[in-house]
């Protein structure tokens, strides 16, 4: 009942809004570029001191700017670029490019972040965090290899479950619900390696955004966050080559023009050789093992006319494990994405966007006599239009629509035994389809008070061609059975079970100066995607499931309160949030849960709920020769299910309670800076077993009342530092080199991965039971130097 009339009362609220009366005024509008690229900027300041208003350009570079008829003078910034002032006399409403030029004499400082200065205090949006390419160059990297989503795990309220972990965990939520975009399109597993490098090739990096909470109406579909990562659309002004040459992998990146200003490609290549490197000291059953991945990323946009613009852009890469005479697994992402880009008029901007996304991985045991081979996939298409209208200097209203079908392939199977063949067997293929329509409006009620509040209506169907079963009544935490006679057959595209969401959204500023702002926001979110997995750690290989008619779509709640303040010019800048997450619907596991292959899976899941709440502080250097930030979080992640714990909330696999990350950046002259990362982590549950029980002298680990994660690793924390230096620059020459030279976990910590229990090889003492020893487990372990050199031209 509360969901519904804060509905109403948000839907009045909008719909009040859409016709106000103003005084004669016009627009100006356009898109706000890179000078020397050609590339738009996200994010660019377009203000009028006249009328104290203002705007920023949007995903695609574009803005519109209502104002009263008369002169104004207009100030375009974008930090790293000179500020662009032009005087207009506005009589009419007119249309106006700019394209800013790079502050040179800015570029020996670190950009921390590429909006306007004080947008932390002065936007709506809050818990919300950019990170420009430039900074994520600067981090200290495994191996030397600058990396996103490492980066962004250095920011607050994001965290990991240790290396060789893949993805990432932000405010108490699982990997599985955060909504990772690359050009819009989503990706469903963001690493390679097992986790230590991310699939987004820096070189073709143009924004990083990570919104944790006040999630605005536009984006559904997970609960915990957004990564929304965007491509560089290709520099329309001359040829460009960038890469790199490291330890563990090389990478290239070419951009150039195909009409110059109007239509530009981009295209980008990584491939690690670590295999290759390791081939001649590998032998027996190990030679011939594969250890690699390989990714490839393109784009091609085209400048049609001043009001349409199209962008195609795809996202290629594989990783391979394994040895071709044991076992071979490898897994990979495909992704496609078109956008259309449309001006109806000075004030309605429409994007069109269409994607393809394919997910798959493959495990295989090969053997002359025996052998096993496993396939799986997910496969998502969507189209979204979505329109945005500046009603003007007080309104900016978004809308638009989203449908995505989820075609779900958990598992193939084809093995042989002793020689001979053995039928093969597959997993019913499963099929979801998505919908959802949403309104939401960017409100200036005030100089001190904005707002920002939507509505999100949100459906889902899970379809045939599929057979259902019920599932018997069981004792907590215990398999239930198949009822084989409530078994029914659905044809394709027959609806079995429909969900309806109602998804409100919520933000409100409050800016008691220029220098500091207290924000609240509120969302609800959706999620009728599963991600199966009882590791303390998700891996290549977890199952995805939609929701069904025996599991319910995940729904998560956030309130958040958060204050914001700027020192010395915005040379310093300080934020304070806490927020409260509950959550429905959560997925649990029966103890020894048979996660793999199983065609009653649903019989081995339990439904939970959790909560979550934390505060995090954050403190940030953005101008001088240091710079760089400290954050520090303090997080809980519980949950709570019947027959595990005794029905007591426990904390969930990825809790942790303190997170310390400090980042340094220290320009020492033209060539040399210095950079380093300090990261602080409390432990992660794990089970230890309460008591054991004696079998032939051998004592086997057992718990006792279902307890689950009744004890923490040990503390994780490891330092990080890198120098690097900057060729020599030569007048009138476009090439430019620089060297990195780093140290990861430079004191040689051994943080614990995990820690599990096996019967010591010690003889016991006769007629007592052989004592079970804990076994600590170290994904790294030493101190790792590297070299790497990067180049541009």
């Amino acid at each position: 009942m509360r969901t519904i009339k804060l509905t109403i009362a948000l839907l009045f609220l909008l719909i009040s809004q859409v016709i106000i009366a103003q005084e004669k005024q016009f627009t100006i509008s356009g898109y706000v570029k890179d000078n020397s690229s050609g590339e738009t900027l996200i994010g660019a300041s377009v203000y009028s001191a006249e009328a104290k208003a203002g705007v920023i350009t949007n995903p695609y570079g574009f803005y519109s700017l209502t104002l009263p008829e008369g002169t104004h003078n207009i100030s375009f910034k974008f930090v790293g670029f000179q500020t662009f002032n032009k005087e207009i006399s506005l009589t009419a409403n007119q249309k106006l490019n700019i394209n800013l030029v790079s502050a040179d004499v800015e570029l020996a400082e670190v950009v921390v972040t590429g909006e306007r200065e004080d947008a932390n205090v002065a936007d709506v949006q809050m818990s919300t965090q950019k990170m420009e390419i430039e900074t994520i160059l600067k981090i200290p990297a495994l191996l030397g290899e600058v990396d996103v989503i490492k980066s962004i795990q250095l920011l607050p309220g994001v965290s990991t479950v240790g290396e060789g972990a893949t993805g990432f965990n932000v405010r108490g939520g699982g990997v599985g619900q955060n909504l990772v975009l690359l050009d819009e399109a989503p990706v469903f597993n963001s690493s390679h390696l097992f986790g230590f490098f991310s699939v987004f090739n820096p070189d073709a990096v143009k924004d990083v955004k990570l919104i944790k909470g006040g999630i605005p109406a536009q984006y559904g579909g997970r609960l915990s966050s957004i990564l929304d990562v965007r491509m560089k659309e290709g520099n329309s002004k001359q040829l460009k080559v960038q890469g790199g040459i490291g330890a563990i992998f090389s990478r290239l990146t070419v951009e150039a023009p195909i009409i110059k200003d109007k239509m530009s490609f981009l295209i980008g290549g990584r491939r690690s050789y670590i295999d290759i490197l390791a081939a001649p000291f590998l032998n027996d059953d190990l030679s011939g093992s594969k250890f690699n991945f390989w990714d490839l990323t393109a784009k091609i946009n085209y400048d049609i006319n001043e009001n349409n613009k199209i962008f195609v852009s795809g996202y290629w890469g594989r990783d391979t494990f394994g040895s071709s005479n044991i076992f071979e697994s490898n897994w990979g992402n495909v992704t496609g994405t078109l956008r259309w880009n449309h001006l109806f008029t000075e004030k309605l901007f429409m994007n069109v966007t269409g994607y393809i996304s394919d997910y798959d991985y493959h495990l295989g045991v090969n053997d002359t006599q025996d052998s096993f081979e496993w396939d799986s996939r997910v496969k998502t298409y969507s189209v979204k239009p979505e329109l945005t209208w500046y009603l003007g200097t007080k309104n900016t209203i978004t809308f638009g629509g989203q449908s995505i079908v989820y075609d779900f392939s958990p598992g193939t199977t084809t093995a042989k035994s002793g020689g001979q063949e053995l039928p093969p067997f597959s997993l019913a293929k499963q099929y979801g389809w998505e919908n959802a329509l949403y309104i939401g409006n960017d409100q200036k009620l005030s100089k001190k008070v904005s707002l920002q509040y939507g509505l999100r209506f949100s459906t889902f169907s899970y379809m045939g061609p599929a057979t259902t079963y019920e599932y018997a009544p069981a004792p907590p935490n215990t398999r239930k059975e198949p009822i084989l006679e409530s078994e029914k057959t659905y044809e394709a595209w027959e609806p079995i079970e429909t969900y309806y969401n109602l998804e409100p959204r919520f933000a409100v500023k409050y800016q008691f100066n220029e220098k500091s702002s207290l924000k609240a926001s509120y969302n609800r979110m959706a999620q009728y995607i599963h991600l199966i997995s009882n590791t303390s750690a998700a891996s290549p290989l977890d199952v995805w499931s939609p929701s069904t008619n025996n599991i319910r779509p995940q729904i998560g709640d956030q309130y958040a309160l958060g204050y914001f303040r700027n020192f010395k010019e915005n040379t310093f800048e300080f934020s304070g949030e806490v927020y409260y997450k509950p959550l429905q619907n959560l997925i649990d596991y029966i103890d020894g849960a048979d996660i793999l292959l199983n065609e009653y899976l649903e019989g081995d899941l339990l439904p939970s709920e959790g909560r979550a709440y934390g505060l995090e502080l954050y403190m940030k250097k953005n101008k001088g020769k240091l710079t760089g930030w400290v954050s520090y979080t303090f997080a809980r992640s519980e949950q709570k299910t019947d027959g595990i714990n005794l029905g007591e909330y426990y904390p969930a696999r990825f809790d942790q309670a303190h997170n310390l990350t400090v980042s340094s950046f220290y320009d020492i002259n033209e060539r040399w800076s210095l950079s380093a990362n300090f990261n602080f982590v409390t432990g992660t549950p794990t089970t230890f077993p309460t008591n054991q029980i004696v079998v032939q002298d051998y004592g086997v680990p057992h718990n006792v009342d279902g307890v689950r994660n009744n004890q923490r690793i040990g503390y994780y924390h490891r330092l990080d530092i890198s120098a690097t230096l900057n060729g020599k620059k030569k007048p009138d020459k476009r090439w430019e080199h620089y060297w990195v030279f780093g140290f990861y976990n430079t004191y040689a910590r051994r943080n614990p991965y995990s820690v599990y229990f096996q019967p010591s090889a010690q003889r016991p003492p006769e007629g007592q039971p052989a004592p079970n020893q804990a076994i600590r487990l170290s994904v790294i372990g030493t101190i790792i130097p590297s070299v790497s050199y990067n180049f541009k031209w």
